[in-house]
């Protein structure tokens, strides 16, 4: 379990692990920066093109995610940075593209959107989860609510040092401490999970055979 635990750390660790990693301070603000188009199309990379072609994709600016390009079909595509969930908190080479659905955009997408204004402020970690902390109690972030699910299949992901582009997954998000009746990270079991304490929540990993172009995975989850 805790091998497992590990991978899962990997992909969406747990702060316990991230506040003394190496990187204890943000890098210059270029470093976590794209060319437009270019995070434009890996964020459409995390979903299959049916999915992803018709979703809004977000990028990221000098203040915050902003909207690139309009959607129609109630998914978000954005490339998330190091401080929402990477163990290197400040590492400006996370690259991890992520497409939520709408359930997701609506209970999900705002603490990222929250953290990442809080980040290119100048707010340390620490700071950072307090602020969402106190937005949860001030009800200016809404609960887990059911539902929400996303894809990262993005064969040019960048999780972390560790884990580079894992495999390709999907995600389900649901409240906090929920692993158990999912049968999360139990050995068989191709469901990995891990608590986000910070941002009430547990994310289920179900990994996929293919990445979002169709080519499969070289390397399958066993």
């Amino acid at each position: 379990v805790l091998a497992v635990a590990a991978v899962a750390a990997g992909v969406r660790p747990a702060r316990a692990q991230s506040m003394h990693a190496p990187g204890s301070h943000m890098a210059p603000l270029g470093a976590y920066l794209m060319g437009r188009k270019a995070e434009i199309a890996l964020a459409r990379g995390a979903a299959p093109e049916s999915v992803s072609s018709h979703a809004e994709v977000m990028v990221l600016g000098r203040r915050g995610y902003e909207v690139a390009v309009p959607g129609t079909n109630h998914f978000v595509c954005l490339v998330e940075r190091s401080w929402n969930g990477a163990p290197q908190f400040w590492d400006p080479k996370i690259r991890s593209p992520d497409c939520l659905n709408a359930a997701a955009v609506r209970f999900y997408l705002p603490i990222e959107l929250l953290k990442t204004r809080l980040a290119l402020a100048g707010e340390s970690q620490a700071r950072i989860d307090a602020d969402v902390e106190a937005a949860f109690r001030q009800g200016r972030l809404p609960p887990m609510g059911t539902g929400a699910m996303s894809y990262m299949m993005s064969k040019e992901q960048f999780l972390n040092e560790q884990g580079r582009n894992w495999h390709p997954h999907v995600m389900f998000f649901a409240p906090l401490a929920m692993r158990k009746t999912w049968g999360a990270n139990l050995p068989g079991s191709p469901i990995v999970a891990n608590d986000d304490v910070p941002d009430r929540l547990t994310i289920f990993m179900v990994p996929v055979a293919r990445w979002s172009d169709g080519t499969p995975d070289a390397h399958p989850w066993r």
